[in-house]
């Protein structure tokens, strides 16, 4: 199950010849985060902003696009959630950088990326919807994803069990293909394992970002402690206190003369 991805960069866009992207997106995604889709229209190829995760039309908020950023085909034509997309072909591609998946090692998982080995994007089928809540139009799409337990690389990843899965990747040269399908029945002709020779995984880790928290020393203490508050003392009643001891010194002085 695809969660989290690098999406396609500005030199693999103009490698691979497409339309510009007009709108930004984080350099990572994951579920709800907004990300580029590619689809086909009359115009040609365009370039939309979606959420990562399918947002059905009844819907009346967007919280499904945190769980149903992976559909499998098997099943979205019975699915509610995606069935009103899946019957009207609403297919496009996520087009990306690498993806991440678990990978148990020592019953522990680590995070583990998949990407080409020439450093091209790739294009993981998708199927995208569109509706209205609240008058704000929300556009939103999932990864496809295909039993993997016989593909040589994606059998290793997801918990020790018998059931396995991987997002459809779609060949560079079949992309018009897909994105111009029709007919739902087609569908299958596309679910495919990738080919484990293009592709590469590697260990991923994380990266912590650690919260810098200073050790203040008894010197910096003492630099930041607020200083001492004096209360102001108008010059008028200054001057009428020195004046007030100038005259006694001199009665005293005159008495003791």
């Amino acid at each position: 199950m695809c969660a989290n991805f690098k999406p396609i960069t500005l030199q693999q866009l103009q490698q691979l010849g497409l339309p510009p992207i007009l709108f930004e997106y984080s350099d990572e995604i994951y579920p709800s985060y907004k990300t580029p889709l590619l689809f086909k229209s009359e115009h040609g190829l365009e370039w939309r902003e979606v959420l990562f995760g399918l947002v059905p039309k009844w819907a009346e908020d967007i919280n499904s696009s945190k769980r149903a950023y992976n559909a499998r085909h098997e099943t979205i034509f019975q699915k509610p959630s995606f069935q009103d997309a899946a019957y009207k072909c609403k297919f496009g591609v996520i087009a990306v950088t690498e993806f991440y998946e678990s990978k148990y090692i020592e019953n522990k998982p680590q995070r583990w990326g998949v990407r080409r080995k020439d450093g091209k994007a790739f294009y993981i089928a998708a199927l995208y919807e569109i509706c209205k809540i609240e008058n704000e139009i929300i556009r939103s799409a999932a990864m496809l994803t295909m039993d993997a337990i016989d593909h040589p690389m994606m059998k290793e990843f997801h918990e020790p069990s018998d059931v396995k899965r991987s997002v459809v990747i779609i060949p560079h040269e079949r992309l018009d293909d897909w994105l111009s399908l029709k007919q739902s029945h087609q569908l299958n002709n596309f679910m495919n394992g990738f080919p484990v020779e293009e592709f590469e995984c590697l260990h991923v880790p994380k990266t912590k970002i650690e919260k810098q928290t200073p050790q203040l020393n008894m010197f910096d203490l003492f630099l930041i402690r607020k200083p001492p508050r004096f209360t102001h003392i108008p010059s008028s009643s200054i001057f009428r206190y020195l004046e007030a001891l100038v005259l006694v010194f001199f009665k005293i002085n005159v008495q003791d003369f």
